[in-house]
C-alpha cells in the first residue's frame, strides 16, 4: 500500500481566480445538499414500493448528470469533478453512518468548511515552484511550494476565514515517507491542564492557550456581530473578522501540538500515553474550555501517525489504571488525590511525588513492560 501525505498551502488567487474559487464551492455545496434531498426522496420511496432500488452515490452521480447541463446550466463553468466528488462524500457519509462510525448527515451551509475538488486525478494539474496549475483556474500562486516529493495525486481548495489553501496529496515513497530518529529511549507522558505535557524524563511544556489569551478580543468581535443588522455588509465584516481570529487561534495551538510531538517521536523509540476519554472530559463544564485550549485529543492523534514515519511505537496506558495516585517506587495506591494536590509523600515508602512526574513515571514503566519490541 502506498504511503500518502498531504500539504496544505495557503493560495493567492486572483479576484477572477477567487470568483472562480467560489463558484466551486458553492457549487459543491449545492450538489452535495441536492444529493442528500433525492437521497432522502428516494429512500422514502423504497419504503412504500419495495421493488425499487435502495439509493447510492453512483445512480445519484448519474442522474444529475443527465440534466445538470438543462437545469444547472452554471454548473459547466467548474470543474466536473466539483459536483462528482461532492456526491461520492455524501455516499461516504452515509458509509460511515450505516457503520455507526458517524452521525446522519447533515445539509451544508454557506461559509461552512467551504471546499471542492478540482482534479479528475493525477495529471491534471501541476505543480511548479510556488505555483499550482488547476483546472479553468489556470495558474495560481502559492505562498510555499509543495514540500513532499513524490506523486501528486488530488487536490481539495477550501476556504478559512476568507482565506484559500489547496490541500495535496501525494504519494510517497518509502525512502522518503520514514524518517531517522535521533534517539533510542523510552518515555512516558503525561497529559495535564497546569502542565500540559510532562514527560517521565524531567522535561515539562507548557501550552501557549491561545484561546484563554484571546478570550476577551474574541467576545468584543462576537458583540460587534450582534449589534450587526443580519444581512448588511457590516455584519459580513464583523463574522468574518471573528473567523480570523479563531483561525489565529488554532494555527497557534496547531504550530506548538506540532513542535511538541515532532520531538517526542524524533527522540524516543517508545512512547507512552493515557488511554484518556477526551470527550468525556469535555462534558465537564469546569474544565471543558481548559482541556480543548490544549487539545489533548489532537496530541494522541499526531503522535500516532508521526510514530509510524518515525518507526518509533506508542504505547496506552489503561484509561482506569492509576496514575497519578500510583506510587512509581513501591507501586502503592492512594485512596484519595484532589486535582489540588500537586506534590505528595508516599505513606508506604515515604518517597516524595510531584504529581505530573509520578504520572509519567508510572506510564514510563508500563511502556517498558508492555512495548512490543523490548530494548
Amino acid at each position: 500500500m502506498a504511503n500518502c501525505l498531504s500539504h496544505k498551502i495557503r493560495l493567492v488567487p486572483t479576484r477572477k481566480q477567487e470568483m472562480l474559487l467560489r463558484r466551486c464551492v458553492g457549487t459543491a455545496r449545492f450538489a452535495y445538499n441536492w444529493a442528500l434531498t433525492e437521497w432522502e426522496q428516494q429512500y422514502a420511496a423504497k419504503k412504500e414500493d419495495p421493488t425499487l432500488k435502495n439509493p447510492n452515490e453512483g445512480a445519484l452521480r448519474k442522474q444529475l448528470n443527465a440534466v445538470k447541463y438543462e437545469e444547472y446550466p452554471w454548473m459547466s463553468d467548474v470543474p466536473k469533478s466539483v459536483v462528482q466528488q461532492a456526491i461520492k462524500n455524501l455516499g461516504q457519509a452515509f458509509h460511515r453512518f450505516f457503520k455507526k462510525q458517524g452521525g446522519y448527515p447533515v445539509r451544508h451551509k454557506k461559509g461552512h468548511h467551504d471546499s471542492a475538488r478540482l482534479d479528475n486525478g493525477p495529471g491534471t494539474f501541476k505543480c511548479c515552484g510556488r505555483k499550482i496549475r488547476l483546472p479553468i483556474l489556470g495558474w495560481v500562486k502559492m505562498r510555499e511550494e509543495l514540500r513532499f516529493l513524490g506523486r501528486p495525486l488530488s487536490t481539495v481548495v477550501s476556504c478559512t476565514a476568507g482565506c484559500w489553501f489547496v490541500a495535496i496529496q501525494v504519494e510517497v515513497p518509502d525512502e522518503n515517507f520514514f524518517l531517522e530518529r535521533t534517539g533510542a529511549g523510552v518515555v512516558g507522558v503525561d497529559l495535564g491542564i497546569k502542565t500540559a505535557v510532562a514527560c517521565s524524563n524531567g522535561d515539562t511544556f507548557e501550552a501557549p492557550k491561545p484561546l484563554k489569551k484571546e478570550l476577551v478580543r474574541l467576545a468584543r468581535a462576537q458583540r460587534k456581530v450582534a449589534r450587526r443588522k443580519k444581512g448588511s455588509n457590516r455584519r459580513r465584516k464583523a463574522v468574518t473578522a471573528v473567523a480570523k481570529l479563531h483561525a489565529r487561534i488554532a494555527h497557534i495551538r496547531n504550530d506548538w501540538t506540532h513542535k511538541i510531538t515532532t520531538k517526542l517521536v524524533r527522540e524516543n523509540q517508545a512512547i507512552g500515553l493515557e488511554d484518556l476519554n477526551v470527550s468525556g472530559m469535555l462534558r465537564n463544564h469546569k474544565l471543558a474550555r481548559a482541556i480543548a485550549d490544549i487539545g489533548f485529543g489532537e496530541i494522541r492523534r499526531q503522535v500516532a501517525y508521526k510514530a509510524f514515519r518515525y518507526a518509533s511505537e506508542l504505547v496506552l496506558y489503561p484509561r482506569f489504571e492509576p496514575s497519578s495516585k500510583k506510587c512509581h517506587v513501591c507501586g502503592h495506591v492512594l485512596d484519595t488525590l484532589g486535582l489540588s494536590e500537586r506534590e505528595w509523600n508516599c505513606p508506604r515508602c515515604g518517597a516524595h511525588h510531584d504529581r505530573d512526574l509520578n504520572a509519567a513515571k508510572n506510564i514510563e514503566i508500563y511502556t517498558t513492560q508492555h512495548r512490543l519490541v523490548p530494548c
